[in-house]
């Protein structure tokens, strides 16, 4: 998610255990611990671009590890408290508990978007996906900010519960939305005459109305978007090639750093991985403005002239008008082909 959502989650849960004096103290604590494992970003080498992809999302997001996460951040605030008159106020054991509250939600609420979380770091790396919302999305946000800057002025901790009972009516509004959107994408692939080899949907750009629907069938990935309102609409997409290595790179070895490299990406993005026409360039269907579309928003560049040294990264965010227009078509259930609601063979 975005700093500000893991910031506002944090100071919430953390006020839910404060103190009515100490409301506004323990949101700083409880926010700044909910975005301090993101610090892991820092991770980079410059000579191995994808180095962060192992790093983020990783140790710092891990269940294990957020005691530790959260004393490294109280010592910190602790260090730094005098200087700062709205970091005082608290004693030891209010503040590593509004640390450690903070630091709980973040790994967790991670969870939640399609970028994949490994929240059982060391004892496994898989990538924690539950695709039930966006990294982004406004009406999740907005109101939570709202609610807790109320509640730390006016001192009121039921406010803070509030904010509570909202975080998780819109968990579970998230995952009914994804339940229908499941059934609706089996829809699309059963008109199609298609028995997915897999398939899964992912909410689109700051929203849980429109989603886009990712499932594989003989060798290609099929790309759609459904819209899952009072109705569920279907807006067909594209087809596209899923990579095979031996066929789209066949000079690389299985020992080479740019095959390795691929197989690093492939963990990272799930395995939903194409390569664009006409380029050496292998890219995450995961994410795009127009769920219909595979438009990715980064990918590594493949340099077969030398397999020995490490991939390019490539990232993109070019929105157009173009662009703009067809989601908001989307979000507004314009156009769009007519699904019956029920229940489907999975």
């Amino acid at each position: 998610m975005d700093p500000v959502s893991q910031g506002v989650v944090g100071a919430a849960f953390a006020q839910t255990a404060a103190k009515r004096a100490t409301l506004a103290t323990v949101a700083w604590y409880g926010a700044l611990g909910g975005m301090a494992p993101d610090l892991d970003v820092l991770f980079q080498s410059s000579t191995d671009p994808i180095l962060f992809l192992e790093f983020h999302r990783q140790f710092t997001h891990s269940l294990v590890f957020i005691p530790v996460g959260a004393l490294l951040v109280f010592l910190v605030l602790r260090a730094i408290a005098s200087r700062f008159r709205f970091l005082q106020g608290l004693s030891t054991g209010q503040a590593y508990l509004a640390c450690l509250m903070g630091y709980a939600t973040h790994g967790l609420l991670d969870a939640c978007t399609s970028y994949g979380t490994q929240l059982l770091w060391p004892f496994s790396n898989t990538r924690v996906a539950w695709d039930t919302m966006s990294i982004v999305d406004p009406l999740f946000t907005v109101p939570l900010v709202v609610v807790v800057v109320a509640a730390s002025r006016s001192k009121r901790i039921w406010l803070s519960w509030i904010a509570c009972i909202w975080m998780f009516s819109f968990f579970a509004l998230g995952w009914l939305q994804q339940e229908r959107a499941l059934q609706a994408a089996h829809q699309v692939a059963q008109i199609r005459g298609h028995a997915p080899l897999r398939l899964s949907v992912k909410p689109s750009f700051a929203n849980l109305l429109v989603w886009k629907a990712i499932y594989e069938f003989e060798g290609h990935y099929y790309v759609d978007a459904v819209r899952v309102g009072t109705r569920s609409l279907w807006y067909p997409g594209a087809r596209v090639r899923k990579l095979d290595l031996s066929r789209d790179f066949p000079s690389l070895g299985a020992t080479t750093q740019q095959a390795q490299d691929i197989e690093r990406f492939r963990w990272f993005s799930d395995d939903y991985l194409s390569v664009m026409e006409e380029s050496p360039r292998i890219v995450d269907m995961r994410y795009s403005l127009v769920p219909n579309e595979v438009d990715p928003m980064w990918g590594i560049d493949i340099d077969t002239t030398q397999p020995d040294a490490h991939v390019a990264w490539w990232a993109g965010r070019e929105v157009n008008e173009i662009k703009q227009r067809a989601f908001f078509v989307m979000i507004l259930g314009l156009g769009g082909v007519p699904l019956m609601e029920q229940e489907v063979s999975q």
